[in-house]
């Protein structure tokens, strides 16, 4: 069972039918008509009366539904419970499998001052910051006399750039705080933050790992998720171009030396801020599969839903076939995510039907989607992802060539969108925007290449940050160009 929705659903369900396994998918009262209850052998109704998002977060409905129905195991997904160690444990009190780490291992990475204080035990680098929660603004001034400015507040039990504000002065310190600690109260329950100094232009690099439960840990290399908008990744690549082979080396090994510590199971991210001298800092662990894995999947050929199947049933990796010295770099991936949003209303989930949907494939291009076809109804209530796509070559120009014209291809109608471009000679991580849609490919330590797509209109984008007017226009007419 999937105890999830959208396409990562249908990702998991596809992979157990692959190993012969049967699958049940879940859905809300708002998810009647999703296609993710379509591609399941066996679909039940959660959450009755709750509202949209609520109806996933209730566990006792989903271990109601798994223990009726002779369930065997759950994946969380992403978001939602995936990692929620309370899920995990009412799945394993449940008698049912969690395809994921132990309980008491979701807890410890989900706590970011222990998950930090596990990583200065094990040897890893980390942002200067405090060890455990803040209780006042006093604290934070504090903190802020002794490093200085600028300065970030983190959620303390949660990520996805929810309860993330960074401060520049003592003047912006009261207000951001506040707004920190409420977003933070809102998004996970638990207003709890710590503090940090902000490392200034960053490259976001994280590392992919696999774990069994006979102390087997291997990492499957590095992905670049440096281009974010508000603290949120929307362009992902791997291999992290242009990465120097010694940082690449100490990345993986204390990756792997920190899952070990922690004696990791299953599949996990170790994220990691590189600073302009190419010194590296461990943020966090996410203790779940992410959105991004795909690239991962493509560089290695690796299926990791696959491997983290194998992992809860008990074989060990070695058994799997999977060893470190056979793990290799295959070319280089990219991920873009085709999304609906509405700039009026602050990038916001737009509603409505798709009235024509026509994807760019072809050779080298892998789409991951559950809402895009015609007929398609986009609802308000969840993510704003509509499709994944993900480009495959031999070399990074290869696979952002392959991106550029799968991007060309696509034409959409009927829901809004927001349209932007990536500008040369913009620094690593930095905000983008403008009236054109662009895949950043980082090919330089200073001057990422670019692959522009020209004025989109009323679509779904690929959101790379910015702000401007919207246009009325509703369908896709694009014609690439390459500035690499």
């Amino acid at each position: 069972m999937v105890a999830n929705r959208g396409e990562i659903a249908i990702r998991v369900f596809r992979a157990c039918t692959e190993l012969g396994i049967r699958t049940v998918a879940i859905y809300s009262e708002q998810d009647t008509g999703q296609m993710h209850r379509q591609k399941a052998d066996e679909a039940y109704l959660i959450g009755r009366g709750l509202a949209p998002v609520q109806a996933y977060l209730h566990i006792p409905d989903i271990i109601k539904v798994a223990k009726e129905n002779n369930v065997d195991a759950v994946h969380p997904g992403y978001g939602f419970l995936s990692e929620r160690a309370d899920f995990a444990q009412a799945c394993q009190d449940a008698g049912v499998r969690f395809i994921g780490p132990s309980p008491e291992v979701v807890r410890k990475m989900g706590d970011k001052v222990e998950a930090r204080a596990l990583a200065i035990a094990a040897g890893v680098p980390v942002v200067p910051g405090t060890d455990a929660p803040i209780t006042s603004l006093h604290e934070a001034h504090e903190f802020s006399n002794t490093y200085g400015f600028p300065i970030i507040f983190k959620a303390a039990y949660g990520g996805g750039g929810r309860g993330m504000r960074v401060v520049h002065s003592y003047e912006e310190l009261e207000e951001n705080y506040t707004r920190a600690y409420s977003e933070a109260l809102a998004a996970f329950g638990n207003g709890a933050l710590f503090v940090e100094k902000f490392i200034e232009k960053p490259r976001h690099i994280e590392v992919q790992i696999l774990g069994d439960q006979y102390g087997n840990i291997l990492h499957l290399y590095e992905r670049d998720c440096s281009i974010q908008r508000r603290h949120q990744k929307v362009v992902e690549i791997a291999p992290a171009a242009h990465l120097d082979p010694q940082l690449r080396t100490r990345l993986t090994s204390d990756s792997v030396k920190l899952a070990k510590q922690v004696g990791y199971e299953n599949a996990g991210t170790v994220e990691f801020l590189v600073d302009r001298h190419g010194k590296h800092y461990f943020i966090e662990v996410n203790s779940r599969l992410q959105v991004e894995h795909t690239v991962t999947e493509e560089i290695t050929d690796v299926d990791l839903v696959h491997a983290q199947i194998h992992v809860a049933e008990g074989r060990s990796l070695p058994d799997l076939g999977l060893r470190q010295e056979n793990i290799r770099i295959n070319g280089c991936a990219i991920q873009c995510r085709v999304t609906t949003e509405d700039p009026a209303r602050s990038f916001q989930p737009d509603t409505g039907r798709i009235e024509v949907f026509r994807s760019g494939e072809g050779m080298g291009i892998r789409l991951d989607n559950a809402s895009a076809f015609q007929g398609a109804i986009i609802s308000p209530h969840y993510d704003s992802l509509l499709v994944k796509v993900i480009a495959h070559g031999k070399d990074h120009p290869t696979a952002a060539t392959k991106m550029s014209r799968a991007l060309a291809e696509f034409r959409v109608r009927g829901v809004k969108a927001r349209t932007h471009q990536a500008q040369p000679g913009r620094p690593h991580g930095q905000e983008v925007g403008g009236p054109e849609v662009a895949l950043a490919v980082l090919t330089g330590p200073s001057s990422p290449a670019l692959v522009c797509v020209p004025p989109l209109a009323c679509v779904p984008s690929f959101c790379l940050g910015g702000s401007s007017q919207t246009r009325p226009e509703t369908s896709i007419e694009v014609s690439p160009t390459i500035l690499l």
